[in-house]
């Protein structure tokens, strides 16, 4: 592989995975995913990629847990169970080697010069949050529950300006 070749595999790569995970559902940059295991109770799950921070991703599995109980009809919902983790991966640059030489023949002697340039080898980690909560949602604000009770409203348009969606 030429030098081009591989800056230019490096930009498409860049520009892939460039930018932190959106809210979206889950695809090959990340994104969100829900498993219903009750009529009123999900495990909603974000995972980021490399430019994700925790707090984006803490933010947006608050944000599709709110959007979850809206969509269902409930305005109210309260965290069971929450999780998170960080998947560390990591990419090596491939190696080239490129040597230039000369030589210059006097008489019966052959004089010459070598120079040899390495290219790669570099490795990049990337650390990718994911964040899960498990929730149960209400149709009104339950009393008298243990835990925080979320109003799935205010989260939807407090984390929707935080990022301006």
């Amino acid at each position: 592989m030429n030098l081009r070749l591989f800056a230019a595999s490096i930009a498409t790569l860049a520009l892939i995975v460039g930018c932190a995970t959106s809210y979206q559902a889950k695809s090959f940059t990340g994104g969100f995913s829900e498993t219903q295991l009750d009529q009123n109770v999900w495990t909603v799950t974000f995972k980021g990629n490399g430019y994700t921070s925790m707090e984006r991703a803490t933010d947006f599995t608050l944000l599709r847990s709110a959007d979850l109980a809206l969509q269902n009809g409930y305005g109210y919902f309260v965290i069971a169970e929450k999780g998170q983790g960080i998947e560390t991966s990591s990419y090596t640059t491939p190696t080239q080697t490129t040597t230039t030489g000369s030589a210059t023949l006097s008489g019966n002697t052959l004089y010459g010069q070598t120079h040899s340039t390495t290219y790669g080898g570099q490795t990049f980690l990337f650390h990718k949050p994911s964040t899960s909560n498990t929730i149960i949602c209400f149709k009104e604000r339950p009393q008298n529950v243990q835990g925080m009770v979320y109003d799935a409203n205010f989260i939807k348009a407090s984390i929707s300006q935080k990022y301006r969606m």
